[in-house]
């Protein structure tokens, strides 16, 4: 793949990942996108599925490792703390079907 459709392709990738996976705050959804976090996970996230090297436990080591800074950066938590189960299971099903596109 070429530069420049590899960027776009992350783009991509970060645009599905914000539209669609939230961190839920005290019942509140927030959205990556609207948290400024969905370009830095598609761009952790996107080698796993060009690699074809993509599986739940690489996901989760990523979201485990993945830094959210809370109260201006008093407190800093995994983005995996933050997301509802469900919402690691969308993005693992977003994932997939990103691949089988590719």
């Amino acid at each position: 793949m070429a530069p420049q459709n590899t960027s776009q392709a992350i783009e991509a990738l970060a645009a599905e990942i914000g539209e669609n996976i939230y961190i839920d705050v005290a019942k509140w959804h927030l959205y990556l996108a609207n948290a400024h976090l969905h370009t830095v996970l598609a761009e952790k996230l996107y080698p796993l599925i060009s690699d074809r090297t993509l599986s739940e436990s690489l996901v989760l080591k990523i979201l485990e490792s993945t830094p959210v800074k809370l109260g201006g950066g008093k407190r800093e938590l995994p983005l995996s703390d933050l997301l509802p189960t469900q919402c690691q299971v969308n993005l693992l099903d977003i994932l997939e079907e990103f691949q089988r596109n590719l």
